[in-house]
């Protein structure tokens, strides 16, 4: 019997490559507030700090932020206080980034899903013309 924190491995020993991505059950302890406890406990900040790089979207989100809270506010600075300037560099801030994120990841997501369509189009692409070559009266044509 498998215990809950081992991936699952394919049942039949194929020759083809494990997926890229292993799915690992979630452990429970059965109880839902110990579970939220011992996920609390797994968050870490300064390691998901330090990873950054790695989210799909986040650097350019963030940098998209950056640059437009920083020109707001110097904007906003020049004609009212240091306290509303700030207010207002944070603002877009926030705003800026969480538009670039979402529209990079709808892009993202909808890339996946026309990699997925042509995926699942190339075999019968190949069967069609598989079909096309045995069907013709004269049998498979050669260039000789």
């Amino acid at each position: 019997m498998e215990t809950p924190s081992t991936p699952r491995a394919p049942s039949s020993s194929s020759s083809s490559p494990p997926p890229q991505h292993v799915v690992f059950q979630p452990e429970t302890t059965g109880s839902y507030w110990s579970d939220v406890k011992e996920a609390v406990k797994r968050i870490s900040f300064w390691d998901d700090l330090q990873k950054i790089g790695e989210i799909p979207c986040a650097r350019s989100s963030l940098l998209s932020g950056i640059a437009s809270g920083t020109g707001i506010g110097v904007i906003r600075g020049m004609s009212a206080g240091p306290f509303v300037a700030c207010n207002w560099a944070v603002g877009t801030f926030a705003l800026i980034s969480l538009g670039t994120w979402t529209i990079c990841r709808r892009s993202l997501e909808e890339e996946r899903r026309r990699i997925q369509q042509v995926v699942e189009q190339l075999p019968k692409r190949f069967a069609k013309a598989q079909e096309d070559s045995t069907s013709s009266p004269e049998g498979p044509k050669s260039s000789s």
